[in-house]
């Protein structure tokens, strides 16, 4: 074995461990998975929002189970418009606090599977929400790294030194 390969490989384990890459540097796939799905649940919660309004994508009463709209007095149309402006909202969040909108997201996600099962129609769009939770969960868990990695950057420019994912003093 060459002694420029135990070089590098010393080189690796001096590094601060980090699972999910460097998050803002963008020509790591890590970054742009975030970036993707950051951008994927903020725009889609936003225009299917929005069509709750609008009708311009479909019907969307078709796929509320009754009971829902009846357990709050309302009718099917003005409890879509509740859901679009919930939708609305949380792509807006996801913009900006990815970190917890996208539990949020996750949540609202699971919320429209139970509503399709108890329809009882629909079970394909209950299937490609189920894929749909599962990238918000990836979501979430991208933006706590991100999140970490600011914060260690943060502290590194007020003049704490941080090495294998510990923080101390400078000297």
């Amino acid at each position: 074995m060459s002694t420029a390969g135990t070089v590098r490989s010393a080189d690796r384990l001096a590094r601060p461990p980090s699972a999910a890459g460097d998050l803002t540097d963008l020509r790591q796939p890590a970054a742009q998975a975030y970036r993707l799905l950051q951008v994927g649940f903020t725009v889609a919660p936003i225009v299917f929002g929005v069509d709750k309004f609008l009708h311009l994508l479909t019907d969307w009463t078709q796929y509320l189970a009754p009971v829902f709209p009846r357990l709050l007095g309302l009718s099917a149309q003005s409890f879509m418009y509740g859901v679009g402006a919930i939708e609305i909202t949380a792509g807006v969040l996801v913009a900006l606090k990815p970190r917890y909108a996208a539990y949020v997201v996750a949540g609202w996600l699971l919320g429209i599977i139970v509503n399709l099962l108890l329809l009882g129609q629909f079970l394909d769009v209950a299937l490609r929400d189920l894929g749909l939770l599962l990238g918000a969960l990836a979501l979430a868990r991208l933006a706590e790294a991100h999140a970490r990695q600011a914060h260690l950057r943060r502290a590194s420019t007020n003049g704490i030194v941080v090495r294998l994912g510990e923080a101390r003093p400078a000297a």
